[in-house]
């Protein structure tokens, strides 16, 4: 039936005049009311486009697959913000190993597994950025000049400063710095009150999370960043650090900058923190007595770029800052999830403590302490440490900018009827070694945490960890000293490539020596279970409860 605009009938002048009149009574009486209409119905009106575009409008087969999401440019962001993991395992299983996914107006290719890791991480400067990725949120803590305030050679060769703080003959006299450290801190802080009494049967509690931060930040101050450092660790410098802290979250990396109080802190704790470091700088070149210290200033108060200019002294202490912030994070995380997961399993708690009670038994049946060489004897630790990784890499998620169109290779994803999938500039790219160290096809009970796997040589663990040490031999000079890439394999706790971390050793270490020495010293157990992980944190931390409760053993 043909639709005729003539036949509806009008309303004469008199009768439209009462209709209106009526309406009014009705229809919004004030420019808010407008608004308040505005506002509900355009959003509405928002989110039908978005889903008419996603499932009407033909897409541009050269692009990854997108996931669908309901609300413009906010995306997925919700989904991916409460449990990446969760989100990228189940977009995984609907679109393959590559796909898209919008987060806060940005455009997200996700490339999962060994293969996803390689192709991102092992990616050209040319073409992919961690620069532009991380600067909004890490300069304005770290500080300018440094890390990523710079191009990528000038971070190689910083790294390169770096290393050679992190000596193996600077470990050795590290090892003795952090077992007294963590000794005094269990002989005199409040969350160890049960500790420091005679009886050996009274059982007490601690949160993991806080000793195990306010530990790493003294043996870190200790030994890497020295001892004027470690002597004003009082609650100024606290509160510093704090305030500093309190800059580096997932709402500061979205939106570097804020007219909001946290940001007023964040850049006012930098200023004074650096301010600080450039006078401890001051203070050892009028001071020759500081020439011997091991510690990371005086490495870099003697390095030179290739150009030959000195390495500035603001430069000194902002990486000083981004060494003191990222290791804290890191290792103090790992630190927790770990001491948790030996409280939850007291068969591998007691092999841990039989462990150096076989290989470092006094004749009075005290135990002494490891050095350096010896930690790195001690397997049933190793596996520990390196299960916990496993399962609890401090960082889930990897991103790069994208700087030039990049092809994805067809063995990553394979090629649509119109040509291999293309990564267009000015996208973020993001690869998860979280997800592929938990991949279902490459690990044995992948969600289980058991050390034992990493004992068997021909075991995937160990598999997994030759390719990431790279045992064959093949080490690549990205310019701070030949490492191993291991951007293929599956187990990627430090990052690979010219990003892997450059303090992975000093953290085995300062790992090790710190649950050597709890061990030894108390017997732990977890009553509530195994707490769930906070992903709205930078670095992925345990929730609440989490207490553990310990006792004293009886040789302390």
């Amino acid at each position: 039936m043909a639709f005729n605009a003539s036949s509806i009938p009008f309303p004469s002048s008199d009768a439209w005049s009462g209709f209106v009149a009526e309406a009014q009574k009705f229809l919004p009486q004030s420019n808010s009311r407008l608004a308040l209409l505005a506002f509900v119905n355009i959003p509405v009106f928002a989110i039908v486009i978005n889903v008419l575009r996603q499932l009407i409008l033909p897409r541009d087969r050269s692009l990854p697959p997108e996931v669908f999401h309901w609300i413009p440019i906010i995306g997925s962001a919700p989904s991916y913000g409460n449990d990446p993991i969760a989100f990228l395992a189940d977009a995984q299983k609907k679109y393959g190993n590559v796909f898209t996914f919008v987060m806060l107006g940005r455009k997200m290719t996700v490339a999962l597994g060994s293969a996803g890791n390689n192709f991102i991480l092992g990616g050209k400067v040319a073409n992919l950025s961690a620069e532009e990725a991380y600067t909004p949120l890490t300069t304005p803590v770290f500080g300018k000049d440094v890390v990523y305030d710079v191009p990528n050679e000038v971070l190689m060769e910083q790294k390169k400063f770096i290393k050679v703080g992190l000596s193996t003959e600077n470990f050795r006299s590290y090892v003795g710095m952090i077992e007294d450290e963590v000794s005094e801190y269990m002989a005199h802080d409040p969350s160890f009150r049960t500790f420091q009494m005679n009886d050996i049967n009274e059982w007490g509690e601690f949160d993991p999370l806080k000793v195990l931060a306010e530990m790493t930040i003294l043996t870190a101050t200790r030994t890497l960043q020295g001892k004027e450092v470690r002597s004003n660790m009082d609650k100024t410098f606290s509160k510093l650090f704090s305030d500093l802290d309190g800059g580096f979250t997932p709402l500061h990396m979205i939106f570097p900058n804020l007219p909001l109080e946290s940001y007023r802190k964040r850049d006012a704790a930098q200023k004074k923190l650096s301010e600080f470091y450039i006078s401890i700088i001051n203070g050892r070149r009028d001071n020759t007595s500081t020439n011997d210290e091991t510690d990371m200033i005086a490495a870099l108060m003697n390095q030179h770029y290739r150009s030959g200019r000195a390495l500035p002294d603001h430069e000194i202490a902002h990486i000083m800052i981004a060494l003191l912030m990222a290791g804290q994070h890191t290792s103090s995380t790992t630190g927790a999830w770990t001491i948790l997961h030996i409280a939850s399993r007291p068969d591998i708690a007691d092999a841990l403590y039989q462990e150096q009670v076989e290989k470092f038994s006094n004749p009075d049946g005290t135990l002494r302490s490891p050095t350096y060489d010896e930690l790195k004897t001690l397997t049933v630790l190793d596996a520990v440490i390196r299960e916990t990784l496993r399962l609890h890499p401090p960082i889930h998620s990897i991103m790069r900018k994208v700087r030039a169109d990049f092809p994805v290779p067809p063995t990553l994803a394979a090629p649509s009827k119109d040509g291999v999938y293309v990564v267009p500039k000015g996208h973020f790219v993001l690869a998860s070694p979280a997800v592929s160290q938990r991949d279902p096809t490459l690990w044995h009970e992948c969600d289980a945490w058991e050390p034992a796997r990493w004992n068997d040589a021909d075991g995937e663990a160990q598999k997994a960890f030759k390719q990431y040490a790279d045992e064959n031999g093949e080490k690549v000079d990205f310019g701070f000293g030949a490492v191993s890439k291991g951007t293929e394999s599956p187990y990627q706790p430090f990052g690979a490539g010219r990003h892997r971390c450059i303090g992975e050793q000093f953290a085995y270490l300062q790992l090790g020596t710190l649950i050597t020495t709890m061990v030894r010293k108390i017997e732990m157990r977890l009553p509530a279970g195994m707490p769930g992980p906070n992903y709205h944190t930078m670095i992925t931390m345990p929730k609440t409860p989490r207490t553990i409760t310990y006792r004293r053993r009886n040789f302390d």
